[in-house]
């Protein structure tokens, strides 16, 4: 049985890099979706199919409605979410995605640090599960299969 797990979290380094390839290593069949990961193209993905827009309010608002398009698809066609929250950048596209998987009753898995325990005490109580690590969110993936 494969999984489809969609990937929410910042785009800025390699963490999707470093689970996929753990998971290959395990050889859990589990495929990974999740957001555009170019952010030059999901910042212009908007003015890219409807064109050059009269402002940057515009511009962001095309992008955006283009972007919740694609997560909204992806998120729906997924088994489970696997939402990571870490220190170094502003969250709230994932814990907008987070909040989806919730609505859309997809098992969440939430990974944040220790740091973060307070302010996502309430999303965390909304998870399947919360965990500290991308290892142990992928054990948990892991334990679906003995």
């Amino acid at each position: 049985m494969e999984l489809t797990v969609y990937l929410a979290g910042q785009i800025h380094d390699d963490w999707r890099e470093q689970l996929k390839n753990n998971a290959k290593q395990r050889d859990l069949p589990i495929h990974f979706v999740g957001p555009q990961e170019n952010h030059e193209r999901s910042d212009n993905i908007g003015e890219d199919i409807m064109g050059k827009q009269p402002d940057n309010v515009y511009r962001d608002d095309a992008a955006s409605s283009v972007n919740n398009f694609r997560t909204q698809v992806l998120l729906q066609k997924s088994d489970a979410v696997i939402a990571l929250f870490g220190e170094q950048y502003k969250q709230w596209n994932t814990a907008m995605d987070a909040s989806s998987a919730i609505q859309l009753r997809k098992p969440l898995i939430l990974v944040r640090p220790e740091s973060l325990v307070h302010p996502l005490k309430e999303l965390s109580n909304q998870a399947n599960v919360t965990v500290e690590t991308i290892d142990q969110a992928l054990d948990v993936l892991s334990y679906i299969y003995e």
